[in-house]
């Protein structure tokens, strides 16, 4: 009998809590809410600032929030979250509390995995007297060598041991958000299944992510297990060379911000048959759901904005990409986000559309569990 059950995965972000990085750099007490609240409506109609229902604007520090997170994502029909996760390289992390703390209390009940999001972090500001966007590098990605390798994992080994780490028949899955960047990738690959031999572990299920299809002819998303492949580059950008495609993206976010019009302005009605390919039925790619995008508050008038996203339309694509995966043997997916509020990028319950999206999932999850049951 072919398996019909589709599991979701959900990307997580943890900036939800002052960490001293973030103080010296943007002020006392800064998290994602602080540009997600202060977002203004940059057209009519315009969905902003996107306030959150439920959990409020919430503390990641609480364990009752991170609980309640859980019970949410269970509601969804979710099956794991993905911590985003940030190692720069010689010891250096941040934003690792939350994760920490649901391995050392262990809970919630829900299981998890990791991905890497290995990249330098900048402090973006558009200069409107120069007409100017300035990229303030704050801490740089670095790969020191073998010794940072090994440090890397043990960093991480109290999570792999954890019974609730997610796993794809048997193995531990390991997203890499940019495998491409990481100089000799297949000596981090070969070592940490060294390790993880060594540490009696079943072995890791490398995934390399990425939002372009473009990308994939690099060799080092071949040394992966599986790619999760979305298609959010495809919407903000024109062209088949990925040179023209970010030099498009790049032009239209700096003409936006000089002329105060957002022209990465999309209706989500009509991008939703851009949010699935092909590519989506072949084994080695898992695909991303994308219930809904607007990065106003990070980026302004600069932003790729999907307009009126509702969850019926989040439906639609899921039952979409469902179609594409229905004679696949391994039906898992991810789901970009859980809850990156500043991306305008969720599933977590907000005022306007309170458990819509959730909703949506798990009706979607349903509905195509009970059409295929007796196939």
């Amino acid at each position: 009998m072919q398996n019909n059950k589709i599991d979701v995965i959900a990307f997580y972000l943890p900036q939800y809590y002052p960490i001293k990085e973030n103080n010296e750099w943007y002020g006392p007490g800064f998290t994602e809410w602080t540009n997600v609240g202060k977002a203004k409506p940059l057209f009519k109609g315009h969905y902003q600032p996107k306030v959150p229902a439920d959990l409020g604007y919430y503390d990641l520090r609480l364990p009752e929030v991170r609980e309640q997170q859980a019970e949410l994502a269970k509601e969804a029909g979710i099956s794991a979250f993905c911590y985003y996760h940030y190692w720069f390289g010689n010891g250096v992390q941040m934003l690792d509390m939350p994760l920490k703390e649901v391995v050392r209390l262990k809970e919630p009940d829900f299981p998890f995995c990791i991905c890497w999001a290995n990249h330098s972090w900048f402090k973006k500001t558009w200069d409107s007297e120069t007409s100017t966007l300035n990229n303030l590098p704050l801490i740089n990605q670095e790969y020191p060598g073998a010794d940072d390798i090994d440090r890397h994992f043990y960093s991480l080994l109290d999570c792999f041991i954890d019974p609730r780490y997610y796993k794809i028949n048997g193995r531990l899955v390991f997203v890499f958000y940019h495998i491409d960047e990481i100089p000799e990738p297949s000596s981090y690959l070969s070592r940490w299944s060294e390790l993880a031999k060594k540490e009696g572990l079943p072995g890791f299920l490398f995934m390399a992510y990425s939002d372009d299809i473009a990308r994939l002819s690099h060799p080092a998303y071949a040394l992966c297990d599986k790619v999760v492949l979305s298609c959010k580059y495809n919407l903000e950008s024109i062209g088949s060379s990925r040179s023209l495609r970010k030099f498009s993206s790049f032009s239209k976010s700096f003409i936006s911000r000089l002329i105060h019009v957002p022209l990465n302005k999309y209706e989500y009605k009509d991008i939703v048959p851009k949010l699935s390919t092909d590519r989506f039925k072949d084994e080695g790619i898992i695909p991303v759901l994308f219930p809904n995008w607007d990065n106003t508050p990070r980026r302004n008038e600069g932003a790729l904005i999907l307009n009126n996203c509702t969850p019926d339309l989040f439906y639609r694509h899921c039952q979409d990409v469902f179609s594409l995966i229905k004679d696949k043997s391994d039906k898992t997916l991810f789901l970009k986000s859980w809850n990156e509020w500043g991306e305008g990028n969720y599933m977590e319950p907000c005022i306007r559309y309170n458990h819509g999206y959730i909703r949506a999932l798990a009706k979607a999850l349903h509905d195509f569990e009970s059409s295929n049951v007796s196939k």
